[in-house]
C-alpha cells in the first residue's frame, strides 16, 4: 500500500487534539495531566483507557492499545488507513493531496536540506563573533543576550557578502536554493540574509528548517524569514516552540508575544513556556499547536493601535478551539514598550504583574463589542448583537456556547438598556421605590423575560437586586404584569412633572420670568397622563 507523505500526517497530528477526536466515540474525563475513558476496544467498567493531549496518544491500561489519532479512528471505525486520513483530513478542515511513496530522491533531498540548514547555521554563529560581526555582537548584548543565551537559541550574524553561496558552491545550486538561503540572480546564486542578526528556526524535531533575519541598521521590514519550503510553512511554524514545550506542560498554559526577541527573553526571566509567530498575523494551525500542548492561552501584545487590532483577531481565531476546560487571557503592555522593555526595565516580577492581570476572552470580547459599536442607539445595539453572535457561533462546543450566549444575553439586558434621555430632554430621577414595588419588579422580571426587555430602559433605573429571593407568588399573569409596568411607569413620570412645576413656581416667585407657558405646558401633560392612569386602573 502507497504511504500519505509524512507531512501531511504530520499535519493532521498538529492540526487535531486527539482528545477531540477520541471524545468523538469515548466519553472522557480529567484526572491530573490526562483524560480517563472506558476503553471503546474492550468492555469494561472501570476506566481504564488513558488520553494525553500533550504527547497525542491514547494507551489502554487493560487491553494494551496504544496510538494516535490515525490508529484511533482506523481501528474505533474499522476503516483502512486512506479511509482515516480522509475522514481526519475532513475533520481539521484540511484538503487531502494525492500524494505517492516517498522516492529514494526525495529522501536524500530532505536529508541534505537539514544538512544544508545545520551547517549554515553553525557559519552564522562564527561569524557573530568575528570582526564583521562585531556591531551585531554589540547590539545583540546591548538587547541584554548573554553569551549562554546566544549558544542555547543559536543566535548568529549574516555578513554583507554572499557567504553561504561560496560555501556551498560545490553542491548542486537546487539544494542549497530549496533551502531558501540562497536565490539565483542574473550573475548566479546571491545569499537570501545579509547583514542580519540570525535566530535559527527549529521544528518539532529540534531540527533546523529555517531562518529568521532581523535588521540591524533600522531599514524596514523588521525581520525577514525564510520564504515557504517544502519543510517549512510560516503559517505552522511558532518561534520557540521548541524550547517552551516542557514549560507549558509545567506552567499549564503558553504565552503569546509579537516577537522573537520578546519570546527569548520571557523564556530566560522565567516565562519559559513563551513563544511568537513568525513575522506573520497568527493563524488557525499555530493555535492548534498550541492546544494540543495547553488549552490555556495568554496573547501578551502591545497596548497600541496594531496590538489591539491583533488581540481581536487571534480572538476570532482561538474561539472554534474553545473547551470548557480552556483559559484564554489578553494581557497589554502599555506606555510604547514590549515585553522586553518591561523585563529589562522593570524585571520578571513587573512582566508578571501584567500577565497576571490579562483580562479573560469573555470580558474581552464583551469591550470589543462595547468599543466599536453605539450601544446606546437601537441601531447600534442591533450592530452589537450581531457581532457578538458571530462571534460565538464560532464556538464548536454546544454547551460552551449556550453559556457563553446566556452570559452575553444577561449582560445586554442589565448594561445596555439603561434609561438615558437625549440632551435637550429633561434628566428625571426616579424616586425611591418601597419594598413592594421592588419585589413585584423583581418577580416580573424573573417570571416574564419579555416584559423586561421591553420596559428594560425603565426597570433598570431601579437599581435592582434580580438575584434576591422573591418568595411572594403575586398571581400575575403576562397582560397584568405588563399593565402594572405601564402603571408604575405613569405614575413614575407624573411625579417628575410635579417636581419640575414645583420647581418652575419657585422660579417664578423669586422673580424669574417666563415660567408661566413651561407650567401651562406641564400642567397639559400631567391632564393626559391623568386621563391614560385613570384608563388604565
Amino acid at each position: 500500500m502507497a504511504k500519505y507523505d509524512n507531512n501531511f500526517t504530520d499535519q493532521l497530528r498538529q492540526r487535531l487534539s486527539v482528545v477531540d477526536v477520541v471524545s468523538r466515540r469515548v466519553p472522557l474525563v480529567k484526572r491530573g495531566q490526562n483524560y480517563w475513558g472506558c476503553c471503546p476496544f474492550h468492555n469494561e467498567k472501570t476506566p481504564s483507557f488513558s488520553v494525553s493531549e500533550d504527547k497525542g496518544f491514547y494507551h489502554c491500561f487493560g487491553c494494551g492499545k496504544h496510538g494516535d489519532i490515525i490508529s484511533f479512528t482506523m481501528e474505533s471505525e474499522h476503516v483502512d488507513f486512506k479511509t482515516a486520513i480522509a475522514e481526519l483530513a475532513d475533520m481539521a478542515g484540511l484538503k487531502l493531496p494525492t500524494y505517492k511513496p516517498k522516492t529514494k530522491q526525495q529522501i536524500e533531498s530532505e536529508e541534505s536540506y537539514i544538512t544544508i540548514t545545520a551547517a549554515a547555521a553553525k557559519i552564522y554563529a562564527e561569524k557573530l563573533f568575528s570582526p564583521d560581526g562585531a556591531h551585531a555582537l554589540e547590539y545583540v548584548r546591548r538587547r541584554g543576550f548573554s553569551d549562554e543565551m546566544i549558544k542555547k537559541y543559536g543566535i548568529g550574524y549574516a555578513p554583507k557578502n554572499n557567504i553561504i553561496s561560496n560555501k556551498f558552491a560545490n553542491i548542486k545550486q537546487e539544494k542549497v536554493i530549496a533551502t531558501g538561503l540562497v536565490r539565483r540572480g542574473d550573475y548566479g546564486l546571491y545569499d537570501f540574509f545579509r547583514d542580519k542578526l540570525m535566530f535559527p528556526i527549529f521544528n518539532a524535531h529540534g531540527q533546523i528548517v529555517a531562518f529568521s533575519g532581523r535588521s540591524l541598521d533600522g531599514s524596514e521590514p523588521k525581520y525577514i524569514n525564510t520564504t515557504d519550503t517544502e519543510m517549512f510553512h510560516k503559517r505552522q511554524t511558532l518561534f520557540g516552540f521548541n524550547f517552551a514545550r516542557e514549560s507549558i506542560h509545567r506552567a499549564n498554559r503558553a504565552i503569546i508575544v509579537e516577537g522573537q526577541i520578546d519570546a527569548i527573553q520571557m523564556q530566560c526571566h522565567g516565562f519559559g513556556e513563551t513563544v511568537a509567530p513568525l513575522g506573520t498575523a497568527l493563524t488557525e494551525d499555530h493555535i492548534a499547536i498550541l492546544c494540543k500542548a495547553n488549552r490555556n492561552i495568554i496573547f501578551c501584545f502591545d497596548g497600541d493601535g496594531a496590538g489591539q487590532k491583533a488581540a481581536a483577531r487571534a480572538c476570532g481565531i482561538i474561539l472554534p478551539f474553545l473547551r470548557d476546560n480552556s483559559d484564554v487571557r489578553f494581557a497589554f503592555v502599555t506606555g510604547g514598550k514590549d515585553p522586553d522593555e518591561v523585563l529589562k526595565n522593570g524585571g520578571p516580577g513587573e512582566m508578571k504583574k501584567i500577565i497576571d492581570s490579562a483580562t479573560p476572552l469573555v470580558d474581552f470580547l464583551w469591550n470589543i463589542t462595547n468599543k466599536n459599536y453605539l450601544i446606546n442607539t437601537p441601531a447600534g445595539r442591533v450592530q452589537a448583537e450581531k457581532f457578538i453572535k458571530t462571534n460565538t457561533d464560532k464556538i464548536t462546543d454546544k454547551m460552551l456556547r449556550a453559556e457563553y450566549e446566556r452570559e452575553y444575553n444577561n449582560r445586554k439586558f442589565n448594561e445596555w438598556h439603561k434609561w438615558k434621555k437625549n440632551s435637550d430632554t429633561v434628566n428625571i430621577d426616579v424616586p425611591e421605590i418601597d419594598n413592594i414595588i421592588k419585589n413585584t419588579l423583581v418577580y416580573i422580571v424573573n417570571k416574564f423575560p419579555s416584559v423586561a426587555e421591553r420596559y428594560g430602559d425603565f426597570i433598570s433605573k431601579f437599581n435592582l437586586d434580580l438575584d434576591s429571593d422573591v418568595k411572594v407568588d403575586f398571581d400575575m399573569d403576562l397582560k397584568s404584569a405588563e399593565k402594572y409596568i405601564i402603571t408604575l411607569k405613569i405614575q413614575k413620570y407624573m411625579e417628575s412633572l410635579e417636581k419640575q412645576k414645583h420647581d418652575l413656581m419657585v422660579r417664578g416667585l423669586s422673580g424669574e420670568s417666563d415660567v408661566s407657558q413651561e407650567i401651562r405646558r406641564i400642567d397639559d401633560e400631567i391632564n393626559r397622563m391623568r386621563e391614560k392612569f385613570d384608563l388604565l386602573v
